[in-house]
């Protein structure tokens, strides 16, 4: 009988995004005025949670919130995406983490995030949950939780780990992390600030610093450029679907969730996970809104119908 365990289990964070549109973004100093604002469940780990289960991955979210009312909406919505949130905790007289999140008219978005009971996820929490982590075939993790239990969740994984180091590490990610990481997916500015190099748009330069990691596989997220997948033995740019984007909020961690979407069902196809990554990524700016709106699989192709890099 298969096993009926998580496919996919998510160490990270959950936020409540605070969401303005704007005509454009301010400069220092400068005051805008915006649209309504919008009160949306986010959060990079509960993003891609969220979006893996949305792609019909068995999926299990490991974090924390805080016990009030934008906690409780964070948890109902996992639960509506089919997520499993036996390992979210409820962190008392800590406020869930919140994103202040301003939208431009092209899509284009700015961030700021308060991580709230975001910062109580530690080892102790890892360690209860560490059962569920060293069962699945796929461990996804970011950086908007502290790097102890992050390290101590790559640690205990015996599947694939795959690491979105966002946002961008003040300093070089730990030795015992880089380590444990099977397929690290930065986008141009987290892979400046991991390599310490100078930004640059040359795919040659970008795969020359990705290479500087040693990792197995580096995924570079290029935006509406597509993705460069970086190996000790192989480099290939992966074209994104030329479209108009409404909203680009989550729509890396779509990415990612594809990625281990495509790595649970075939973990030596890095090409085809990358290529699938690329059209769920371009399929998400094409709506507003992070995980209520997050695409299905069948929503990926419906979106994308005809189009082609």
């Amino acid at each position: 009988m298969r096993d009926r365990g998580p496919e996919i289990v998510v160490v990270g964070s959950a936020n409540l995004d605070l969401v303005v549109s704007v005509r454009h973004h301010p400069a220092p100093g400068e005051t805008v005025l915006g649209g309504d604002l919008q009160r949306i469940p986010g959060g990079k780990g509960a993003n891609q949670a969220t979006a893996a289960s949305r792609l019909g991955r068995r999926t299990a979210f490991v974090g924390a919130v805080g016990a009030d009312d934008a906690g409780h909406a964070l948890q109902q919505s996992l639960t509506s995406a089919g997520v499993d949130t036996s390992h979210l905790v409820v962190a008392p007289d800590v406020p869930t983490g919140t994103a202040l999140i301003a939208v431009a008219d092209d899509g284009d978005n700015t961030i700021v995030v308060s991580p709230g009971a975001n910062r109580t996820v530690d080892r102790d929490l890892i360690a209860t949950a560490q059962p569920l982590i060293s069962a699945t075939p796929v461990l996804l993790l970011q950086l908007e939780i502290p790097g102890e239990a992050v390290t101590a969740a790559a640690e205990a994984a015996t599947g694939m780990v795959v690491c979105n180091p966002a946002p961008a590490p003040p300093r070089p990610l730990p030795a015992s992390l880089l380590e444990a990481v099977d397929v690290l997916v930065p986008n141009e500015t987290e892979l400046t600030a991991l390599t310490r190099s100078d930004p640059t748009s040359s795919l040659d330069d970008l795969a020359a610093a990705a290479a500087t990691l040693g990792m197995p596989a580096v995924v570079v997220t290029l935006g509406a450029l597509g993705a460069l997948l970086v190996t000790p033995d192989h480099q290939q740019r992966f074209p994104a679907p030329v479209i108009e984007p409404v909203d680009t909020t989550a729509a890396g961690d779509s990415f990612c969730a594809a990625l281990a979407d495509h790595l649970v069902e075939d973990p030596g196809d890095l090409p085809g996970a990358v290529e699938w990554a690329v059209r769920v990524g371009a399929a998400t700016t094409l709506r507003r809104g992070a995980a209520p709106s997050l695409p299905t699989r069948d929503e990926v192709e419906h979106r994308l119908a005809g189009l082609r890099p």
